[in-house]
């Protein structure tokens, strides 16, 4: 149930970071265009924009990286044979993880009202809409990782009762 509920959420997360890729084409399509042709002004907004559409495009791609195990593991030692040892060694990663991304959830609240306060130059857009972006991952990082860690638990635990 849970993991099912996890799974869509990631799709729909999927699905907005579709969108934001392709919307970030506009504006760098537009900074290329007036930059390179002189067909259209250079707009100085779209610079901001691509700013804020790239900062949320990072944040969910490493969210989704989280939950599918492709992030923020680096593999030094081969796969242990004995289920305890591959545990501790899926563990430690995702402990690490987990706890990186509630400290980022944590601190990332005082960062994000920090942005409450400021707005940008062009668009006059508050930055809380980029500034967000940290807490929100790193709950979602803590959260996915907690959740990897109770299934390599079970995992554990069934290959246990297999030997």
């Amino acid at each position: 149930m849970i993991k099912r509920s996890l799974e869509a959420f990631c799709t729909g997360l999927r699905i907005i970071l579709a969108v934001l890729v392709g919307s970030l084409v506009i504006p760098v399509a537009m900074q290329v265009i007036a930059r390179y042709t002189g067909i259209i002004p250079v707009f100085l907004w779209t610079e901001e924009l691509a700013t804020f559409i790239f900062v949320w495009v990072v944040m969910i791609g490493s969210v989704l990286a989280v939950w599918e195990g492709t992030h923020f593991d680096v593999q030094v030692l081969p796969d242990s044979a004995n289920p305890l040892i591959l545990f501790i060694q899926k563990s430690i990663v995702l402990v690490l993880v987990g706890g990186f991304g509630f400290l980022f959830a944590w601190y990332g609240i005082d960062y994000a009202k920090f942005g409450g306060i400021q707005h940008s130059v062009m668009m006059n857009a508050n930055l809380m809409v980029t500034h967000i972006t940290v807490p929100l991952a790193g709950l979602l990082w803590g959260v996915f990782s907690l959740f990897r860690f109770a299934e390599a638990f079970q995992q554990y635990k069934a290959n246990k009762r297999a030997i």
